[in-house]
């Protein structure tokens, strides 16, 4: 019998063909279990029909406010974009303007539906929810959110609980950024248990972009504690052509490497570790 169990987490399914690429290598030789789609992604589709041979795959949606494509009419969200007609370029940026009362929740709900819609118009079952750089976890949007999973039968949510002290400290501003995170992820966890959705009880996943390399990971299953953890991860087979792409300097294929490495295979299998998927523990 596992007592510990472990979801592996590909985020931003769907935003680039290289990132669709390391999500079927994961699931395929490596532990990876689950996979958020973006609906927005320029690479939807071909996500689309991976997901059709991955039977092993869990799928969520990664809802998406910032960095990124709506699905709805700029003329119909108009509080949500930008003069270019697209989400605004981070969550800082959107926070700001979320704080002044400049965001709609009416075209939140009315975005994040369209986003849903695709993927259940693309016959793709949903089993958790989470999203682009955490915005699920705002107070207000985080019902709009819990509601649509109540409304589609999605069973589970991610709680981003941040981890304060992994990877290097980046400062003052870093901290109480990590702090503001695991205090909004426990509202966000107590509203959704309260509404009778699934949530792991801990999360892993460095959070200020830095890589969650083999060694990290090996040291997360070292340290894993009884339940479920889901850990959030970016691979991606060529990092160059994501960054360019995509505007963010990561090491996707580090990522990549640790979850398809025989030394993590090892550690799951010593520390009595079970590699599941949201669907199977919800």
């Amino acid at each position: 019998m596992f007592l510990k169990r472990l979801i592996v987490n590909a985020d931003d399914f769907g935003r680039h063909v290289h990132i669709n690429e390391a999500v079927e290598k994961g699931a395929a030789e490596g532990i990876l279990r689950s996979a958020t789609l973006m609906a927005g992604g320029r690479a939807f589709e071909d996500a689309v029909s991976r997901v059709r041979r991955l039977l092993q795959l869990g799928l969520g949606v990664h809802f998406t406010l910032v960095d990124g494509f709506p699905i709805l009419p700029p003329e119909e969200i108009p509080s949500l974009i930008d003069q270019n007609g697209v989400f605004f370029p981070d969550y800082h940026t959107f926070s700001k303007h979320y704080a002044r009362g400049g965001v709609r929740l009416e075209e939140v709900r009315a975005e994040l539906a369209a986003q849903l819609g695709k993927l259940k118009a693309a016959g793709l079952a949903v089993d958790h929810a989470d999203s682009h750089q955490h915005m699920h976890v705002l107070p207000g949007i985080v019902e709009v959110v819990i509601g649509l999973c109540r409304e589609a039968g999605i069973p589970a949510l991610r709680a981003p609980f941040a981890p304060l002290f992994a990877g290097s400290f980046g400062g003052v501003r870093q901290f109480v950024g990590r702090v503001g995170l695991s205090l909004l992820a426990r509202n966000a966890a107590r509203l959704a248990r309260q509404a009778g959705l699934f949530v792991p009880g801990h999360f892993a996943g460095i959070v200020a972009g830095e890589a969650v390399g083999e060694a990290e990971l090996a040291a997360v299953l070292e340290n894993l504690r009884e339940g479920t953890t889901e850990i959030m991860m970016h691979p991606g087979t060529m990092n160059e052509a994501i960054a360019r792409d995509c505007g963010w300097q990561h090491d996707f294929e580090a990522e990549l490497a640790a979850i398809v490495s025989p030394r993590v295979a090892a550690a799951m299998e010593h520390g009595r570790i079970e590699a599941v998927n949201f669907g199977s523990v919800s």
